[in-house]
């Protein structure tokens, strides 16, 4: 079986959710075709991987789809750049190898957790996340208001999850967005009551049996982290996502040292080599590649089995078209260190949910695992009518 070309597809940018969704497929001479998806999909980077996508397509021409790792280290080796790490190329790489698991799923007819070993577990508890912008909502506008805080919290358990995650301050309580200037170097007591007071607020609406993850996005650095840390921890933080930039593995040992809160991070983090210094100096807890960054379904196996050496869980990041939901919950299957799922609020929208032609959701907080050959998800027929697609041959 060989590579007879490629099409690099780019969706519309919805801007309800600022989503622009980038994937790949992989045709073949034996008509089995893959599907892949670059994680860069938020805010900036989508029409590069595009265009690298393209530029890709060219060097795996006529290879042995089957042959997964003898083309990553092709991509990663023959490009020059790959080796330097970095989200664009690597975002690149990871579509294209999605797609050759997607292939070799098909050829064998078996799902790809079949073919990475079988699954641990037949359901996957998941989170609720992002409540910041709200839940069951049509578009990303937060107020501000601890009300809308407290009725993203209801709706969530309303529905049967028991594990919500949350950026407490993305906007101030006016409903101003915050900055970096804001958010670094030292927080102000009006901002540090403003988060603990929507903290405080989802304690109090799920109560004690329910997880609350605390979201940052890295808008801290590790003074304001240390900050926060410590007016939160009497809430029962079940982990603090991205309190400070991963570049600095030196600053994670620092603020793991500084709050009982499990750290995690990991959407930023491309490849084994960007996330070893973080397990070896022992800073996190949980590890949360994505799939679509940082090199595909073969390198992220790889980041799971060395974080397993570390006793450090797994939380693959989602946040992106339906094609990264049934990947990750493939992969999530298959490792033994898979801690909780993550369940984007854009993963609940139809003008995001439409793009697959299936479209899975968990029941009470917990994913049951596509079935189906390969990563058990194709784009919709709207979804490719609706997008630009260029075959490079």
């Amino acid at each position: 079986m060989k590579i007879i070309s490629v099409d690099a597809i780019a969706m519309p940018e919805n801007k309800a959710s600022s989503m622009r969704p980038i994937c790949c497929r992989i045709n073949t001479d034996e008509d089995i075709y893959g599907y892949g998806e670059a994680g860069v999909a938020l805010v900036s980077g989508a029409k590069a991987s595009y265009e690298l996508i393209k530029d890709f397509a060219g060097m795996i021409m006529g290879m042995n789809p089957l042959h997964h790792e003898v083309i990553w280290e092709t991509l990663f080796k023959e490009s020059f750049w790959a080796q330097g790490n970095g989200p664009i190329i690597m975002a690149a790489i990871s579509a294209i190898d999605t797609a050759l698991w997607d292939i070799k799923g098909k050829y064998y007819n078996a799902p790809v957790y079949e073919l990475l070993g079988g699954k641990h577990r037949d359901k996957l508890r998941c989170y609720a996340s992002q409540l910041q912008f709200g839940w069951g909502v049509q578009e990303f506008e937060p107020d501000g208001s601890i009300e809308s805080f407290k009725d993203s919290y209801r709706k969530a358990i309303d529905e049967g999850y028991d594990a919500i995650k949350v950026n407490f301050f993305m906007k101030d309580r006016n409903g101003k967005w915050l900055t970096h200037v804001d958010t670094t170097c030292n927080l102000s007591k009006d901002l540090i009551h403003t988060v603990e007071e929507r903290v405080a607020a989802a304690r109090e609406v799920c109560g004690s049996d329910v997880d609350i993850i605390m979201e940052n996005h890295a808008m801290t650095d590790v003074t304001t982290a240390i900050q926060l840390a410590k007016v939160c921890e009497k809430y029962d933080i079940l982990f603090l996502e991205e309190p400070t930039t991963p570049l600095n593995p030196k600053v994670w040992a620092k603020l793991a040292g500084s709050t009982s809160i499990p750290l995690a991070t990991g959407e930023r983090t491309f490849t084994r080599w960007g996330f070893l210094p973080l397990f070896e100096n022992g800073s996190i807890s949980v590890a949360q590649p994505d799939i679509g960054n940082c090199g595909g379904i073969t390198e992220c196996k790889k980041i799971c089995d060395m974080a397993h050496i570390y006793d450090v869980g797994i939380q693959t990041h989602v946040c992106s078209s339906p094609i990264s939901v049934a990947v990750s919950l493939q992969l999530e299957a298959a490792i033994p260190n898979f801690s909780i799922h993550e369940h984007h609020v854009s993963n609940t929208l139809p003008h995001i949910t439409c793009l697959g032609k299936y479209n899975y959701q968990p029941v009470k907080g917990y994913f049951e695992v596509p079935e189906l050959p390969g990563i058990g998800q194709e784009l919709s027929d709207y979804a490719l009518k609706n997008s630009v697609i260029e075959t490079i041959k």
